[in-house]
This record gives C-alpha cells, structure tokens and sequence, in this order.
C-alpha cells in the first residue's frame, strides 16, 4: 500500500539522534524507522490516533510531534519517551522528519521547550512554529 505522502528524513535529524538509535538498537532501528515511515506515509490517518498530536498550523504548514516505540522494546510508546517532530506540507505532498529523540537526549528539564529551541535554531523556515 503506497502511502499519501512522501517523507523525507532531514540531515540534522539524521546526525543527532538517530545515529545514537541506530547504534543502541541495530537491526530493530531499522524495522522501527521503516515503522515511522510507514505511519508518516499516512499522516492523516496518524492523526487520528492517539499517538500524534498537531503542535502548531502556521501558512499550511503543521507541526506534528509522534510517539513511537522501538521494535522489541516491549515499552509502549507513550511511555518510552521516544518522539518525532515533523513538518507536514499537506500541500506539497511531504513530510519532513525534523527531530527524533528520546526524553534522555534531551539536555533541559523541559521537553517542549528543548525540542522547540532546537528547531528554532537549525530550521528557522519554521521558526514561527516554535514560538
């Protein structure tokens, strides 16, 4: 089944933490991201679940942040503390992966505030989002 939308995983989210995934859990990151892909090929239908939630709808661009769970992690994923941020151009036809971390990866002792400062600082195309 092809999905809605193309997805494309963004060179800062690829260098940071996914690298750390990749080596944490070998052969399971990729099922998991192959999983990710999948879900985000059909963004819309992820919406309705509980697993995403829109952050923000800024020109027709929305901020999405996803829960995922490692294959064989046996954590469900709400409470694995495992997220994507992704910027859904419904329009264009795409997604784009811009962050995917888990709660430890993140330095501050608030989540919302960490991840939205990063994506401020390495993608200002949505620094509105993040305000």
């Amino acid at each position: 089944m092809q999905g809605n939308y193309s997805v494309r995983i963004e060179k800062y989210a690829e260098r940071h933490f996914i690298s750390s995934f990749a080596k944490k859990y070998n052969q399971h990151w990729d099922v998991t991201l192959r999983a990710i892909v999948f879900s985000l090929e059909h963004i819309d239908s992820l919406l309705l679940t509980d697993k995403a939630e829109t952050i923000s709808d800024v020109d027709g661009v929305k901020i999405i942040k996803m829960k995922f769970t490692v294959a064989k992690s046996g954590e469900s994923a709400k409470s694995s503390g495992n997220r994507c941020i992704v910027a859904w151009h419904k329009d264009k036809q795409f997604v784009s992966v811009l962050l995917v971390y888990g709660k430890t990866d993140l330095s501050g002792h608030n989540e919302t505030a960490e991840w939205k400062m990063l994506i401020r600082e390495n993608y200002p195309e949505y620094k509105e989002h993040c305000k």
